[in-house]
């Protein structure tokens, strides 16, 4: 992807050109508005060229800062096409309040409630269009460029982590190590010499970013030339925060309590508590509200399966939110005699214990829907990590030094490892989504939890990652 350098700050190209683009949809939109407004009124517009002029640049600029606010011409959207129609959104509700703030303290200004009404719903669907067309006519668009700084195992791992937001130029072998590299390229990365200064090969390549995968760094990391990369304003990564920020996990392997202590995130403000609480409340009434003949027609199924002699929920132990135990309730989806023996077991695929309706509510997971007085008790939040059972916990807390710090928020209904990996069967696949749970107690926030939602739908829908 092309790029020029302003103040020694890389610009994208076709991400500048796309911010013109979308500046004149805004400008079109708002001059669309005005016309669309007096036609309805069987009137011709008072306003002047100049006037309209002036207006929609106004007008363009505002939702231009905000758009730019919400990350919208950075390249790489981890949330994808719909994290990317949710900040389009926000930025335009955003650009409206600043407008009518300015219409308040400038009453000259005078921009019309239905104008801009008609200005946000007009830009909203074009941009989303054109946003559309670009990334059909140049899927690369929005991708970053990086280079990949160490030795072949933890390269191949980067490789791997993720193509899809990521364009990787190449792989600098260090010049401690060339005998490991005698073919053209790595894993599909080119193979680029370090025979001169990394900031002259950024600049020749125009990455974004370098990438270090070196296992050991002591005594090989070239200091100086990665200082000046990154003055330069190319971003410099180490292993961690690239599968955090690629993949949404912490990889257990790479954790060390100093990266913890000095990174970012784990923001337990009192504010976020009260509007997740706020949030959970609210929603937990609105689904009872909606789902409650689910419910109804649920537990009557289950009923009539069983010959109308067991109960229809499940109540098990589960620990929660500093390691403190609770009684979960779900639609009950095994057989009464599923753990006849006392010993605890994880759900296995095609599990034999389930009944058939189980089968059914545990892919659409009706059967969480009890839940929804977990979360009304307090004792749940609607995303959250999974909470697990007390032997479960003990047997990995005790393996895993990192474990119990998924304890250190409310458990919920659905979480990031819950859309993020599939239905957990044993204890590697419990580590692995708990590498995913880190990454949300590390980063939670009210509008990651919205997109956890909105993506708990295609879980809903398809049967994703369920038993």
């Amino acid at each position: 992807m092309h790029s020029i350098r302003i103040f020694r700050h890389y610009m994208r190209l076709p991400l500048i050109f796309l911010a013109g683009v979308e500046s004149i949809i805004f400008m079109a939109s708002f001059y669309a508005s005005v016309h669309v407004r007096w036609w309805f009124m069987d009137e011709a517009t008072d306003l002047t060229s100049e006037s309209l002029l002036i207006y929609s640049l106004i007008i363009a600029s505002v939702f231009m800062l905000t758009m730019g606010a919400m990350g919208l011409y950075e390249a790489g959207f981890r949330e994808g096409l719909t994290g990317s129609v949710i900040r389009i959104a926000l930025s335009l509700l955003l650009g409206s309040f600043v407008l009518a703030a300015f219409s308040f303290l400038i009453p000259p200004l005078g921009l019309w409630r239905s104008i801009l009404t008609l200005t946000i719903t007009f830009s909203f669907f074009l941009i989303i269009g054109i946003r559309l067309i670009f990334f059909y006519v140049n899927p690369n668009i929005f991708k970053r460029r990086a280079l990949v700084l160490g030795d072949s195992p933890l390269a191949d791992k980067v490789m791997i982590a993720n193509q899809k937001r990521l364009d990787v130029i190449g792989f600098i072998p260090m010049l401690s190590m060339p005998q490991a590299f005698d073919q053209s390229n790595v894993n599909g990365m080119a193979i680029i010499a370090h025979d001169r200064p990394l900031m002259q090969i950024a600049d020749e390549t125009q990455a974004d970013e370098i990438v270090i995968a070196i296992n050991d760094r002591r005594g090989k990391l070239p200091i100086e030339e990665l200082l000046d990369c990154r003055m330069s304003g190319i971003q410099i990564l180490e292993q961690q925060s690239f599968f955090e920020r690629e993949l949404g996990v912490i990889k257990l392997e790479l954790l060390t309590p100093s990266w913890l202590v000095y990174s970012d995130g784990f923001q337990y403000g009192m504010m976020s508590r009260v509007i997740k609480r706020l949030f959970d409340t609210l929603l937990a009434l609105l689904f009872l509200i909606l789902l409650w003949p689910v419910m109804l027609l649920t537990a009557m199924a289950i009923f009539a399966e069983s010959g109308f002699r067991h109960s229809v929920l499940y109540h098990q132990i589960r620990i929660g939110k500093n390691g403190e135990p609770f009684e979960v309730v779900k639609f009950r989806s095994m057989r009464i005699d599923a753990e006849a023996d006392g010993r605890a077991r994880w759900a296995t695929k095609h599990d034999p214990r389930i009944t058939r309706i189980g089968n059914f509510i545990r892919k659409t997971r009706i059967d969480e829907l009890p839940q929804i007085f977990n979360v009304l008790k307090g004792e749940m939040s609607f995303v959250g990590p999974r909470p697990e059972r007390p032997e479960f916990v003990a047997e990995l807390a005790r393996k895993h030094d990192y474990y119990a710090m998924r304890h250190h928020l409310k458990p919920g209904l659905t979480g990031w490892a819950q859309i993020c990996y599939p239905y957990g069967s044993n204890e590697e696949d419990a580590l692995r989504k708990l590498e995913y749970d880190l990454y949300y107690i590390k980063n939670h926030s009210t509008f990651l939890d919205l997109l956890i939602l909105i993506e708990t739908v295609e879980v809903v829908l398809f049967g994703k990652g369920a038993v």
